[in-house]
């Protein structure tokens, strides 16, 4: 039986989102699962429920998202599973704040770019570095980076200027990785997440109407399937930018 790659998903929540999403249906795709969270407790629980006879996971649970706590958490990753390759690594996390651009406090902003920012940029020195000592696999690829955007990081609105300016930075973060290091067959890929996606807190805040219609929201399983189709993605054909949105949506 051949070794399963690694699949590194940091920004987990309580698994209902996106990121739980991902660690299932990547562990099903034939990888092991390290995720990387605050919420220790349910973390620990998700990462029992996704080991089976086939598939290990593990939890690498951080206090909060900064360069260093994320930066410690990925490198256990990588002593965890000393001689496997990290093939796919998902920044999922994010901390946004909508509020009149006075109304703004220092805290809040210094929690955006420290989630967005900061710990994207931690996250992503550690996936790529992984990445380099790697050998290209069949599709030409060293490994694979994957980032969550929103429909903020394309344009900012009245309520939106901190959460806006930091998802601007975490897209163009991803642009600039993109070109720097495609030559070394590292595929680094951003996603615009426009619309509300079906997560428990969401459903508890917009109602069971909204939830019942797939037309209206975004499901988690199949922003999972998208993430895993770019890392399908062979070298003669990448995808840097998929943007993805219900049926319903206006944009």
């Amino acid at each position: 039986m051949s070794v399963r790659p690694i699949f590194v998903v940091a920004g987990v929540g309580n698994s209902s989102g996106t990121g739980g999403a991902s660690a299932r249906m990547f562990a099903k795709a034939g990888y092991n699962i390290a995720l990387i969270s605050r919420e220790s407790e349910s973390l620990h629980k998700f990462a029992t429920e996704l080991k089976t006879r086939d598939t290990d996971a593990a939890a690498f649970p951080i206090s909060d998202y900064n360069y260093k706590e994320v930066q410690s958490a990925f490198r256990a990753v990588r002593a965890h599973w000393p001689n496997t390759d990290i093939r796919v690594a998902l920044f999922n996390a994010g901390f946004g704040v909508w509020k009149p651009f006075l109304q703004i406090t220092e805290e809040e902003l210094d929690r955006a770019t420290d989630t967005n920012v900061k710990a994207a940029f931690a996250f992503s020195r550690e996936a790529i570095t992984a990445f380099q000592g790697q050998s290209l696999d069949e599709r030409g690829k060293r490994g694979t980076l994957l980032f969550t955007g929103a429909t903020a990081s394309l344009r900012g609105n009245t309520t939106t200027s901190a959460f806006s300016a930091a998802k601007f930075a975490l897209r163009s973060l991803s642009q600039s990785l993109n070109k720097e290091f495609g030559k070394e067959n590292i595929h680094v890929a951003h996603t615009i997440i426009d619309g509300g996606i079906l997560t428990d807190l969401a459903k508890s805040r917009r109602g069971e109407e909204w939830a019942a219609n797939p037309d209206l929201s975004l499901s988690p399983e199949s922003i999972a399937k998208s993430y895993l189709y770019l890392v399908d993605q062979d070298r003669s054909a990448w995808t840097w930018e998929l943007d993805l949105r219900p049926a319903h949506e206006k944009w």
